[in-house]
């Protein structure tokens, strides 16, 4: 089974930019893959994702600034964050999913504030 690592995440002031990296140890080809985040006492929710045709969707509350993207011959898949926002601390995951199968990454931790 591919198995996720993020990197990227870190402490940024508002308006600030991150950049977070979510590497397979597999081809992640045919997955859709997701950027997920969770605040505290709060529910994950989902950021973006990428489908294997990349056709990609976004929260509207990040649209416009945050881009997810893939590279397969990595097996990475990238979310370029813009512009945050305090409302953005969270830990970020990534997910691979494929039919019945949804596998996640351990998660990175992004804190805006100055």
């Amino acid at each position: 089974q591919v198995q996720l690592v993020e990197s990227g995440g870190g402490l940024v002031q508002p308006g600030g930019s991150l950049r977070l990296s979510c590497t397979a140890s597999g081809s992640i080809d045919r997955y859709t893959m997701g950027w997920y985040r969770q605040a505290p006492g709060k529910q994950r929710e989902l950021v973006a994702a990428i489908t294997a045709s990349d056709n990609t969707n976004y929260r509207p509350s990040v649209k416009g600034r945050f881009t997810v993207s893939r590279d397969n011959a990595k097996n990475a898949v990238y979310l370029s964050m813009n512009s945050l926002k305090p409302e953005d601390t969270a830990v970020y995951y990534c997910n691979a999913g494929l039919h019945a199968n949804s596998i996640w990454g351990q998660g990175t931790q992004v804190t805006v504030s100055s």
